[in-house]
Formats: C-alpha cells, sequence, structure tokens
C-alpha cells in the first residue's frame, strides 16, 4: 500500500482503514513529498527508526529514576503548546513533542536527538506533549505512547493526557498556518487522518493498562475551574494556583528562553517563526471557520471527524467532572446533546 495523492476518495479510504484500525497502516509505504519528507519509508520501519534512539535515552537507567510522566498527545493546534506552557510555567519539567522532533529528523534522513528526562530525585514529575500532522501522513499516524513504553519508559509512571477541538475551527487553523506551504487538500487529508488516529492512539493506552484523562480545547473557556479539575484528576492539586494559569507574564512568550517550554531541536524546514506567538494567561481563543468549503465541512462528516470530537466531549466531562450547566456554557447544547 503506498500513498501518493490527496483526493477525496484517497482521504475517506484511509478514514475507513483507520477506523476499522487496519494493520495494514502499520505497513504503509510512505512517499516522500521533497521537502517536509525526502525519502520513502514504511511507516513500521520509521517506528523502529524512532525508537531505537529513544532507546539510547532511556537504557540501563532503573525505573525509579523516572520522573512521573503527564504525556498529553491530540492533533496540531488543538491549545497543546499553551497547556505546555501551563504545565511548565506550574513548576515542572515541560517538553515540546520531543518524539515528534526525532520522526521529522528521520523524514529527511537525518537522525534526531535521544530524550533525556531528569532524574525523579531531581524532578518526580515531568510534561510532554505530541501533536499528529500537519504536513506529511507520518506525523498523523506516528504513535507516540507506543514508542515510549517500547523504549523502555515504566508504563506506570505514565498518565496520557488526550486533547481535543472543535474540529472545524481546528481545520481553519491548520488551513491559515501552513496552506502556503503544502495544499489545502494535503492539510485536509492529513487533518482526517490525525483527528481518526485518535482512535488507534487511545485503543494502545487502554490495552497497555494506561491511565487517560480527555481534554478539550474548549474547556479554556473556563480557564481557571478546568485547569484546576484537570490537575485534581492527575493528582497535582498542590501543584495548582490560579496565578499559574492568569499570571504569565514574561512567560506567556512561548518561543522565547523565559517559557515555560522545553523546545528539542527540529529540522530547519519545520521551523515557523511566531507560530506559537505569546499571552499573558492560560486562555481560550476563538477561531471562525468561515473560511472552510463545503466539500471540508462535508468531508469532516463523511469520514467521521464530529464524532470524534463528540466522544472527546463526553469524554472530557466525565473525567473533569463537569456540571451539566458548566458543560453548556463549554461546549453548546448541541454537543453536549449530542456526546
Amino acid at each position: 500500500m503506498t500513498s501518493s495523492s490527496t483526493s477525496a476518495d484517497e482521504t475517506e479510504r484511509l478514514a475507513d482503514l483507520i477506523r476499522g484500525q487496519h494493520p495494514s497502516l502499520d505497513t504503509m509505504v510512505l512517499q516522500p513529498d521533497g521537502e517536509f519528507q525526502t525519502r520513502t519509508v514504511a511507516l513500521d520501519a520509521l517506528m523502529r527508526e524512532v525508537r531505537d534512539i529513544l532507546t539510547e535515552g532511556f537504557r540501563d537507567r532503573p525505573a525509579e529514576d523516572f520522573p512521573f510522566l503527564y504525556y498529553a498527545w491530540g492533533r496540531c493546534r488543538v491549545g497543546s503548546t499553551a497547556m505546555t506552557n501551563l504545565f511548565g510555567v506550574a513548576g515542572m519539567p515541560s517538553y515540546f513533542q520531543p518524539i515528534k522532533a526525532i520522526l521529522r529528523h528521520s523524514l529527511s534522513g537525518g537522525e534526531g536527538a535521544p530524550w533525556r528526562v531528569p532524574s525523579a530525585a531531581d524532578h518526580p514529575h515531568v510534561f510532554g506533549k505530541e501533536t499528529a500532522g500537519p504536513y506529511v501522513l507520518a506525523e498523523s499516524l506516528l504513535l507516540p505512547l507506543q514508542l515510549l513504553l517500547e523504549s523502555g519508559y515504566p508504563p506506570d509512571k505514565i498518565h496520557f493526557i488526550m486533547l481535543d477541538r472543535d474540529p472545524t475551527s481546528s481545520l481553519a487553523s491548520w488551513l491559515a498556518n501552513w496552506s502556503d506551504r503544502t495544499s489545502a487538500s494535503t492539510l485536509t487529508r492529513n487533518f482526517v487522518v490525525a483527528t481518526l488516529n485518535t482512535l488507534r492512539v487511545e485503543s494502545y493506552a487502554v490495552r497497555q493498562g494506561i491511565p487517560i484523562t480527555h481534554y478539550v480545547y474548549e474547556a479554556s473557556k473556563e480557564a481557571a475551574q478546568s485547569v484546576q479539575s484537570l490537575f485534581e484528576r492527575l493528582g497535582l492539586a498542590n501543584r495548582f494556583t490560579e496565578r499559574a494559569v492568569t499570571e504569565w507574564n514574561e512567560r506567556g512568550k512561548l518561543e522565547s528562553k523565559n517559557s515555560g517550554i522545553t523546545f528539542v531541536a527540529q529540522p530547519a524546514v519545520y521551523m515557523v517563526p511566531g507560530m506559537h506567538g505569546s499571552d499573558v494567561a492560560y486562555r481560550y481563543r476563538a477561531r471562525s471557520a468561515e473560511a472552510l468549503s463545503e466539500i471540508q465541512l462535508k468531508t469532516l462528516e463523511r469520514c467521521g471527524v464530529h464524532d470524534i470530537y463528540r466522544s472527546s466531549v463526553k469524554a472530557c466531562i466525565r473525567d473533569l467532572g463537569l456540571s451539566a450547566a458548566t458543560s453548556k456554557g463549554l461546549f453548546g447544547d448541541a454537543i453536549c446533546e449530542a456526546a
């Protein structure tokens, strides 16, 4: 099986395979686009390459020396970078897509650096986030939690955080930020694949017995309340302060050394200066979806993207213990009723 075109038919074919979690996905041959991926490689071979590099950072390390990892995953543009800064401001080492950075080096024939987390004696808790997409299929089909466990991170030292956002707002953000770098059809396909990959990622976590918390970006409309509920759910109630949510000051410049984020080096072609901007607090930012075409909207519906979101909302309400009134205020009556 080879990935090449970005037609609507191909998007729906991939969506069918992912919804069925078909084993052919693991061996899919990923064709280069000449810019973000410069070599032909099968997904399973790519996963092994990334795993081997990760293993270098974890080899010969006793389990008790690993810090407890709060590990977040979702497609791009779900508020994950702001969340990474939030955990950093709250006082723990907080890492920006360390596994995806290794993947990106491998896609261009290079070699990324192992992820070396601090000793639990120095930092008992750390945060890391990975995102799916946007440029090539490998980024959307990656299973970072699987790589983490296979490379030696103790499963009982991980709490997985599944992230999501209203899909029309999220796709609009993809197109606004990256349509000058790759085609809208490619972005739409990768968006659908990244979203549906939630099914593969979550089922793997469940099989491994990894605890999961769901957090949907729209919960940040009531930022302090939702973050407090999240931290309580994660067993981090003692680290929560309202100031960590509302008073970022200089630490809100997300791409600066003042932020709470540890960035991992990645190939220059992936760097988009100013992508993450700055803010004075952790908070919700609305994004209009008016620019989406009728074809794009129909693709999201046909491929089941909205079904994933409704499931995420339902799980977020449950995990954060949100009341019916709060839930409707955050997500709207229609979504809450459907969820």
